[in-house]
């Protein structure tokens, strides 16, 4: 009898924008998870949008990439921020026109 041999396939990773609905698609994470730590997990999963979760694991916000991105590139920034602070009021800085 030959031995089967068995190909693994990796999954392509898809893009997903932030216009679709919360509990569809996306990652999820939990609010108490650092800015940075998000930044990284966005990168390595290719998405532009994570799910936030609360202790109870139920959907209250969706946090972009381009919101985080400017939040890490203010004066502001430190590495202690939390995405329960992001969606719960931080100001993000706009970028000034000179």
């Amino acid at each position: 009898m030959t031995p089967a041999r068995t190909q693994y396939a990796m999954p392509r990773p898809t893009s997903v924008t932030a216009l679709e609905d919360l509990d569809a698609h996306g990652l999820r994470v939990s609010d108490d998870m650092t800015v940075e730590v998000a930044l990284a997990v966005m990168a390595s999963a290719r998405v532009e949008h994570l799910t936030v979760c609360d202790g109870d694991d139920q959907s209250t916000a969706l946090i972009t990439l381009v919101r985080l991105a400017l939040l890490r590139d203010s004066s502001s920034y430190t590495d202690r921020i939390r995405l329960r602070d992001v969606k719960d009021g931080i100001p993000v800085p706009t970028a000034s026109v000179p």
